[in-house]
């Protein structure tokens, strides 16, 4: 059940990034208005999964790094977004399990499968994880594009208000020959998944995941 806490913090979240950043949206329509989605996002910022979930036109549950559900009240946050822990460096099983529910109960699901924050604001190497996910259960994926949050990590933000722009493109599904859970089989999928995510963004931040590199 939502709790009614999900909308303060969805007012005061939405409320807070416009008043310090120049926030913009693009291609909200092409959210499902229905079903299961699994969202695959670039991750420059903590305040990334905050951003797309007030952004979205339907409720979303999120899997989030364990380590932030240390701190009590961050937690309280958190979980009232609809975030729930995953254990990286490991097999999360729990976690995966937990995924795969939120899919079959026709949710949205927001993964952002570098599992950690880059750098250098370029697409990192990600992990398998929302590979083996879209995989198994064999939805649509639909890749967002963040750019201006990496500008955010100074406090100092507050004073030039970032641009900061988020871009929701078409949704798409893995080939069907796609084999589950076979190693090869999953890093290569998960080129595919991080590929859609690059073609949306501006070349400075396609990273390991460059147009350029993948026409070579």
């Amino acid at each position: 059940m939502i709790r009614w806490y999900y909308y303060i913090c969805r007012w005061a979240i939405l409320f807070y990034l416009n008043v310090v950043t120049r926030l913009k949206v693009e291609g909200l329509e092409n959210v499902p208005k229905t079903g299961p989605v699994l969202i695959v996002a670039n991750h420059l910022n903590n305040s990334d999964p905050p951003l797309v979930s007030v952004t979205l036109n339907r409720n979303a549950i999120f899997m989030a790094k364990e380590e932030l559900f240390r701190n009590r009240i961050l937690s309280y946050i958190i979980f009232g977004l609809g975030a729930f822990p995953v254990h990286r460096g490991q097999v999360d099983r729990k976690a995966i399990r937990h995924a795969e529910s939120v899919l079959k109960n026709d949710m949205i699901l927001v993964m952002f499968p570098e599992s950690h924050r880059s750098k250098d604001g370029r697409l990192q190497e990600a992990q398998p994880g929302s590979a083996l996910i879209a995989s198994r259960n064999d939805v649509p994926i639909l890749p967002v594009a963040i750019t201006g949050t990496e500008k955010m990590s100074d406090w100092k933000f507050i004073f030039h208000r970032p641009q900061v722009l988020i871009t929701y493109g078409i949704p798409f599904k893995l080939p069907a020959s796609s084999t589950q859970g076979k190693k090869k089989n999953l890093e290569e999928l998960t080129d595919f998944i991080m590929s859609k995510i690059a073609e949306i963004l501006p070349e400075e931040y396609q990273g390991f995941y460059s147009m350029e590199k993948t026409k070579k």
